[in-house]
């Protein structure tokens, strides 16, 4: 399992910065959309659908909302001239952070409040959209920012919501591991604890603090990230507890098998999925200070 693992990571880690980093807009947009499908096929079986017949539906449904976005938001267009994000898209964020508010009581609640949606299959869908469309539209404003006068400014903002993601699991594994002693919600995920989630939340800050003062952010600015950071951070372990918790309602140990040694492509975004739309959201709003 940990010869997968490595191999596997071997594999991703220069491809996402390909991707990232030298992927034109069009393209970058595609293979973003090509991932959120992935995922959408995998959370086909949390909405309790067994045959690829019903998979395949929702993950067309998933693709048909994509493709209208791309067709009323290209990549190209989601910037104003004044550096500011389109209205419409704001819009999507800021339903995108009610979504997440909402799964952050329904992991809180678990299993108190599951029969509100357990036998719904319809609710499952939406959770699902509410969850994956979001992504695509967060990474393409990220990608996108700036890109006129420095294509690479928006892979930079992706490589820093990648680097929250990451230094809060490792902040986590590492503080739970050495300090947990209070489990954090043990019917969702029983191997996490209060003090990972803090350790969590303390390791993105200094991250984000690093990259303040190696990318020369004004300093003023750095208690603001670091709040909002805490916020993100956050966010990334509700996205986490929330794949955990459909995962366990249907019984999956993993959301699938496509990534040798790591499970499926939702174990590997869920963190991100939350993340990403709470940055761009974020970002959007500091860009207007």
């Amino acid at each position: 399992m940990l010869k997968q693992r490595i191999m596997t990571s071997a594999v991703l880690a220069p491809a996402a910065l390909l991707l990232v980093f030298y992927t034109p807009l069009a393209q970058f947009s595609l293979i973003a959309g090509l991932i959120v499908l992935l995922g959408a096929w995998e959370w086909s079986a949390f909405i309790g659908f067994t045959t690829k017949r019903a998979r395949s539906g929702f993950t067309l449904l998933v693709a048909t909302i994509l493709a209208v976005l791309h067709w009323h938001w290209p990549i190209e267009t989601l910037w104003l001239a004044n550096g500011t994000l389109i209205a419409d898209a704001n819009y999507v964020f800021t339903l995108a952070f009610a979504w997440w508010l909402v799964a952050t009581i329904l992991v809180c609640k678990y299993p108190g409040m599951s029969s509100v949606w357990r036998e719904g299959i319809v609710l499952r869908a939406i959770a699902g959209l509410l969850t994956l469309v979001p992504l695509w539209l967060a990474l393409n404003t990220l990608r996108s920012a700036h890109y006129a006068e420095q294509h690479h400014f928006g892979s930079t903002l992706i490589m820093v919501v990648l680097g929250i993601v990451w230094a809060a699991d490792i902040g986590a594994y590492f503080a739970g591991k050495n300090f947990g002693k209070h489990k954090l919600m043990p019917k969702v995920s029983p191997n996490k604890t209060i003090e990972g989630l803090i350790g969590g939340l303390v390791a993105a800050v200094i991250f984000v603090v690093a990259f303040c003062y190696y990318a020369a952010v004004p300093s003023e600015k750095w208690a603001v990230y670091g709040v909002m950071t805490v916020f993100i951070a956050l966010f990334s372990a509700v996205g986490d507890l929330l794949e955990s918790m459909f995962k366990r309602e249907v019984g999956l140990k993993d959301s699938g098998s496509c990534l040798p040694g790591h499970g499926g492509i939702l174990d590997r975004i869920d963190s991100l999925t939350a993340a990403a739309p709470i940055f761009a959201l974020c970002y959007a709003w500091t860009v207007t200070l």
